[in-house]
């Protein structure tokens, strides 16, 4: 129930995130080009060949295949960059310009192909939020989204998606319900998108969700008081359990967005944080370790969950459930 980040370009038996995923049964890590917390360009991405190590590696130290993240949208967030002797991509933003459903196939083929001959097997894109407020510091200043036509982003975030199917790449949508009305960035803090934020947003993650093509969705850390007067959507039950698993009959895994972020982790402690994300339906928690680095995460975290479960505040039903949904889409991992 963990997706979690680590530093270095190589790993070993000895390594922190071997052990993790040898003794507490870690089941998914996520890749970066760049460590933020001590701004090196050195984290886990170097070249292709090395990058292809590396997950090898990760996977020669789990009895089951580990899920393998990491944030390839295209253009501006690109983790797999020519730095580092990848190809170079283009955004969301150009490829919905265009509107041009063979090329965004044919961009979305290339991300894919670098993600499939590496072994990176989850993709955490694509971005399904509307470009509504292009002065949007994290999604429209950035050219993440496709369009503010849920039509035109539904149809090339599923020519996205088609193309990394075939490619045997999952994908995640994200960011639900909708970030893109925001005027805030959820990593640094306290994001409200009450008087901003229209049930268009939504469309996009009904439509491919109806379509059958959602293979996970990662939540947002806003808080919007039209679906929640109390909670942001991570920790929130009334939008999980209510809009997204009840109102778009959604039944896969859901992804939180990284907990460390300042939206959640400003706000609050870490128990909460996690019993009201796990209560409110997230089946993964993401702990990027890429705005602080924390080598012990996983211990703490699963250590608390366990205490959550025996004190009776987190039913063993609930993390069966979480278990059965992540269980099904690591059976369509093709390693």
């Amino acid at each position: 129930m963990l997706l979690v980040g680590f530093r270095g370009l190589a790993v070993d038996a000895n390594h922190p995130i071997v052990q993790d995923i040898r003794r507490r049964n870690l089941g998914a890590v996520v890749l970066f080009d760049y460590d933020v917390p001590n701004r090196s360009p050195v984290r886990n991405i170097q070249s292709p060949q090395q990058l292809t190590g590396l997950v090898s590696s990760l996977q020669s130290f789990s009895a089951t295949p580990v899920i393998v993240a990491t944030d390839e949208e295209g253009g501006e967030i690109a983790r797999l960059n020519p730095r580092d002797g990848f190809p170079a991509t283009v955004s969301a933003q150009e490829l919905g310009s265009k509107n041009d459903v063979t090329l965004t196939y044919r961009h979305a083929s290339a991300i894919a192909r670098m993600l499939r001959e590496t072994g990176i097997n989850l993709n955490l894109a694509p971005v399904v939020d509307l470009d509504v407020n292009p002065s949007n510091p994290i999604i429209g200043k950035l050219g993440r989204s496709f369009s503010a036509d849920p039509q035109v982003v539904t149809r090339n975030a599923l020519e996205f998606i088609r193309a990394h199917h075939d490619l045997g790449v999952l994908c995640t949508l994200k960011h639900f319900p909708g970030h893109g009305s925001s005027a805030q960035d959820s990593h640094l803090g306290f994001v409200d998108v009450t008087n901003t934020w229209s049930r268009a947003e939504l469309e996009p993650f009904a439509n491919v969700i109806a379509a059958g093509q959602a293979d996970a969705v990662m939540t947002a850390h806003i808080f919007n008081a039209k679906l929640d007067p109390q909670y942001p959507a991570t920790l929130s039950e009334r939008i999980i359990g209510g809009v997204l698993r009840g109102q778009l009959k959604y039944s896969g895994v859901v992804i939180s967005d990284d907990m460390q972020m300042g939206a959640i982790s400003a706000h609050y402690g870490l128990e909460t944080a996690v019993e009201r994300a796990i209560l409110a339906g997230v089946d993964i928690l993401s702990f990027a370790n890429n705005s602080v680095f924390e080598e012990d995460i996983v211990a703490r975290v699963t250590d608390l969950i366990r205490r959550l479960v025996g004190e009776g505040r987190i039913s063993e039903g609930r993390i069966d459930e979480s278990y059965r949904r992540i269980r099904a889409l690591k059976a369509r991992i093709r390693i």
